[in-house]
């Protein structure tokens, strides 16, 4: 099962800032408590507290190359001692204890302890231990190496399925998938027989490329398939991989861009690399506007590192090293923001126009989406396409899915008429609103109103045909009129 990322892995800052105030907050209490009862002087300051009679207890502790000196004053200090944090204030501490280093030199030692045992001071020798000195290395590292090892487990973490080592931030992140894995053909794309005549000869060249190169052709480098959302590019380019039998890379446009500078353009080479390594093979990018936008018509750090990533994007398209056996299929509802560099003959030769598909087209498409549903006999999937102007293949897909929905709430067996009837509304106003209180004067007036719209239809020759008119209220509709065209028209008069 795909582990999904919580909102800390999405949000990496509120980790960082949770890692100062525990880093901050440590150091703060270790040298608090350690603060508060010694302090560390110098060996002037050293000698003239054992000359005032101010120290009680003094201990000699070899360190290495130094030697630590310890001790207790007989009459404990009050000072004001600097937290070490800027917004906290400083405080009175009670200083108790002592502390200071010497060189191991002979007469400087037997100096000091002559001079502690004429005022009365304990004089403690230890021998030399490294505990202390490994104690103040891991309170200075272990904040630091804590700090480390949620940042490198956040960039693991940001780099999706590139894994664990975040070494590997900057590797593709695009989906890979094997020829057998691919089950869609063109026989799973409805209405759209001119795209998929369009999309035929990059599958014989994958399939044959000796009959191409033979008579010095040259296939399109890319493939840009435009359209509005949901027309099915996704599903064409699944396709042409399906029919060519070739490995299938699919990623994201905005997947190559990130926080961090260069990461973009090295998971753009590190995507050529592995499509070259399965060539012959389809690298499918979808929502390229994310990445290929027209260059120099924004400011900041993030424009540039996007127009780094479509350098690199150009350069492995048609740059010194041929991509002899890849072929790029984009996928884009804005064509007319994508940088003209992207748009020229040897990176996407060709451009595919996916369209809203017309009455036959939808026809098809409900009958591919309705092969695993039980239809009662009065469903007429043509009519349900004549009622459905303007839907999409997605559009289609979900009112089949809603109808299915709707024959399950009323415990039926199969899907009827009635049930696609009421899905269409759904789909196009929203779920009804029987139970919503309304006037009698607002209903008469939505009455009015809606009868307006169906006189008017019924009365022009010209007008569309009225399918349908309702006053129950439906999403923000406190009724509504259906009415559908008499044919399926290319453009408008005024615009001709």
């Amino acid at each position: 099962m795909k582990k999904q990322n919580n909102g800390l892995v999405r949000n990496p800052f509120l980790y960082l800032l949770i890692i100062f105030f525990l880093v901050t907050g440590f150091q703060y209490f270790y040298s608090g408590n350690t603060a508060g009862r010694s302090e560390k002087i110098n060996y002037t300051e050293l000698v003239k507290e054992i000359t005032a009679d101010n120290v009680k207890e003094l201990t000699y502790q070899p360190n290495g190359s130094i030697i630590e000196v310890s001790g207790v004053y007989k009459n404990p200090k009050t000072s004001k001692e600097e937290t070490g944090i800027q917004f906290f204030t400083p405080t009175a501490t009670t200083v108790e204890r002592f502390s200071s280093t010497i060189l191991p030199s002979d007469s400087t030692v037997s100096e000091l302890q002559k001079l502690a045992s004429e005022h009365q001071a304990e004089v403690t020798v230890k021998h030399e231990s490294s505990s202390g000195m490994w104690i103040n290395i891991l309170v200075s590292v272990v904040p630091f190496a804590i700090l480390f090892f949620f940042l490198f487990s956040m960039m693991g973490n940001m780099g999706g399925n590139s894994g664990r080592n975040p070494m590997s931030f900057g590797r593709s992140k695009a989906k890979a998938a094997n020829k057998e894995d691919i089950k869609v053909r063109f026989s799973d794309v409805a209405g759209a027989e001119e795209e998929k005549q369009e999309l035929v000869e990059v599958v014989e060249f994958l399939k044959d490329p000796k009959r191409f190169t033979k008579l010095g052709a040259r296939i399109p480098a890319g493939v840009l398939l435009e359209g509005p959302p949901g027309t099915g590019k996704t599903l064409l380019a699944k396709a042409v991989a399906g029919e060519a039998g070739v490995p299938f890379f699919s990623i994201s446009g905005s997947d190559f861009v990130e926080m961090f500078v260069g990461v973009g353009a090295s998971r753009v080479r590190s995507l050529f690399e592995d499509a070259k390594k399965a060539a012959p093979a389809i690298i499918f990018i979808d929502e390229i506007d994310a990445v290929g936008r027209q260059r120099g018509v924004g400011l900041g750090g993030g424009n540039d590192e996007r127009e780094q990533t479509l350098n690199q994007l150009l350069i492995e398209m048609d740059g010194f090293e041929g991509n002899e056996g890849i072929i790029v299929i984009a996928a884009t509802n804005r064509s007319d923001v994508l940088d003209p560099a992207l748009l020229r003959p040897g990176r996407f030769d060709r451009k595919v126009l996916v369209g809203r598909p017309d009455v036959k087209g939808r026809e098809a498409i409900l009958k591919v989406h309705a092969k695993n549903k039980p239809l009662a006999d009065d469903v007429d999937l043509k009519l349900v396409a004549q009622q459905t102007p303007g839907f999409v293949g997605a559009d289609l897909e979900n009112v089949l899915n809603e109808a299915a929905l709707v024959a399950a709430r009323r415990n039926k067996k199969v899907i009827d008429a009635s049930d696609i009837d009421e899905a269409e509304d759904r789909v196009i106003a929203g779920p009804s609103k029987k139970d919503k209180t309304v006037s009698q004067k607002e209903r008469e007036l939505v009455a009015y109103h809606e009868a307006g719209h169906t006189i008017v239809g019924l009365v022009l020759s010209n007008a569309r045909v009225v399918h349908k008119v309702t006053i129950v209220p439906r999403g923000r509709a406190g009724g509504y009129m259906i009415a559908l065209p008499k044919e399926t028209k290319c453009c408008f008069q005024k615009k001709i």
